[in-house]
């Protein structure tokens, strides 16, 4: 029986669940400049509308399997009949609706692609490239905020569905436009370091 002996401190909701800590170590605040992945957090979050992260997780292969390994550009030529197979697929979340939505979302997220070049562009456009730190949420967890309901407005704006404040800031969160990693994370200031070769600089900034 092997014994898990790692005791790095982590942002507290990670220790909750494996897929959590997996997810929390090596994906959750790194900066993703790639649309496929950029298009595959989007559908995650807009899918988990209602429902937890966790369960997404674990419905990952699913999601893959059924949206065409997240391609954007098969996703958008999705039909009825496709919308009806993806949505009684084995272990899919059986909803037309927000299958369908996903659909939809895929056809507006090209559509911002062939306008800015790439859905990347257009999404780090808000904070002009830089990661935002708010040293006010090391204190209480923020849900929402200004840059939040900024970006869901505009991208509601451009026909996205399941795209509320709170799901955006979520996927701000996890695609590492806001770092909201707790300071005492073995996480936070390895991002703080990676963000200013990377990226520029890291803006700290009040809510």
């Amino acid at each position: 029986m092997q014994i898990d002996t790692d005791t790095r401190c982590r942002c507290t909701w990670a220790e909750t669940d494996p897929l959590l800590r997996k997810y929390h170590d090596e994906e959750w605040g790194v900066p993703v400049h790639d649309d496929r992945l950029h298009f595959m957090y989007l559908l995650m979050e807009s899918m988990s509308c209602g429902l937890s992260w966790l369960l997404m997780l674990k419905k990952w292969d699913t999601f893959r399997r059924c949206f065409a390994d997240f391609d954007y550009n098969r996703v958008a030529a999705f039909t009825e009949d496709d919308i009806r197979r993806v949505a009684t697929a084995e272990n899919m979340i059986h909803s037309e609706r927000k299958v369908a939505a996903m659909v939809s979302n895929a056809r507006a997220f090209c559509r911002i692609r062939e306008e800015f070049g790439t859905f990347d562009k257009y999404i780090w456009s808000f904070t002009r490239g830089k990661t935002m730190v708010y040293p006010s949420h090391q204190h209480r967890w923020c849900v929402r905020n200004t840059l939040s309901d900024k970006i869901a407005k505009d991208l509601k704006r451009r026909g996205f569905k399941y795209v509320g404040t709170v799901i955006i800031y979520s996927h701000l969160q996890g695609i590492g436009i806001i770092n909201d990693h707790q300071a005492d994370c073995f996480r936070y200031d390895d991002f703080r370091s990676k963000a200013t070769s990377r990226m520029g600089s890291f803006t700290s900034v009040e809510p």
